[in-house]
């Protein structure tokens, strides 16, 4: 009988609306990490439901971007870098690009997007944008493959020469920008319960949003002044720039922007999940 009781006691689970807005649960999240490996696997079966390629989008979208961006920015308008490939510099630069952008659309729709299943049954709604940014994580480590096959390439050309030392902060990088990417994804999602233009705008803002941030030029080629001044204060800047130091060897990477840029995710994580948690309480009644 005493272990029964015990064994229930573990499961028991009291459902309240009043929490403290800063409230995590995580211990409640860990219990339902099922869940949330289930909610990734559905975002891949829906997103390659019904192609010819399935999957290998997530290497031939970049790549084929990739190419793209070679020649538009680097040939014609003469945007790219000096002395490393520019190829291998516009797919590490999509790659991570990429990665923040679907941390950021993918949560940007949690609450209209899971209406129906959130009003039929309880679980921790945190597991939800988290399923997201695994999602993007799984995409991201596919993608850094390809661009470390295309490494070992221009390795063997002597075209370039990474920072093998800040490998070791590429794991730190994609946490950033998950943690910025979903903080960003549930604040517009928390507010597109009532005003649904944004949801219309998120598309077209992340856009606009790729051109402030050295992904087609690098930060290099920015010289002083506002224009300079605007790109460094984004949050993107500088684990871009991180990066790109690590596996091409080249990047400008100012201290007072990465600063800035962890002061920023830290915000918008902390406000994200305070919106988040008041929200989740009375979205039904919006949505």
């Amino acid at each position: 009988m005493e272990e029964n009781k015990t064994a229930n006691n573990l499961y028991h689970i009291h459902i309240t609306s009043k929490r403290n807005l800063f409230s995590l649960n995580l211990k409640e999240v860990w219990k339902y990490r099922d869940l949330i490996w289930m909610f990734t696997k559905r975002s891949f079966t829906l997103t390659y439901k019904q192609t010819i390629l399935g999957p290998a989008w997530i290497l031939l979208n970049p790549f084929i971007t990739s190419v793209i961006f070679s020649v538009v920015f680097g040939d014609i308008a003469g945007l790219g870098p000096a002395g490393i490939p520019q190829l291998l510099f516009y797919m590490c630069s999509n790659g991570v690009w990429n990665f923040f952008a679907s941390c950021v659309n993918g949560n940007a729709s949690t609450f209209t997007a899971n209406a129906a299943v959130f009003g039929k049954v309880y679980f921790p709604r945190l597991t939800t944008p988290l399923s997201k940014v695994l999602s993007a994580i799984i995409n991201f480590g596919i993608q850094f493959l390809m661009i470390s096959c295309f490494l070992v390439y221009y390795l063997f050309r002597g075209a370039v020469c990474p920072n093998w030392w800040a490998w070791l902060l590429i794991p730190l990088v994609v946490i950033h920008l998950g943690l910025l990417g979903m903080g960003i994804g549930i604040i517009i999602s928390s507010m597109t319960t009532k005003y649904r233009d944004l949801s219309i705008l998120v598309g077209f803002g992340v856009q606009l949003w790729m051109y402030a941030t050295p992904v087609v030029y690098p930060l290099s080629q920015i010289q002083g002044g506002w224009l300079k001044t605007v790109v460094l204060i984004n949050p993107v800047t500088a684990p871009m720039e991180v990066f790109r130091y690590a596996v091409l060897g080249q990047g400008d990477v100012s201290l007072i922007s990465l600063v800035l840029s962890v002061i920023i995710t830290l915000a918008c994580v902390i406000f994200g999940i305070m919106v988040f948690n008041k929200v989740e309480k009375t979205f039904m009644d919006t949505v």
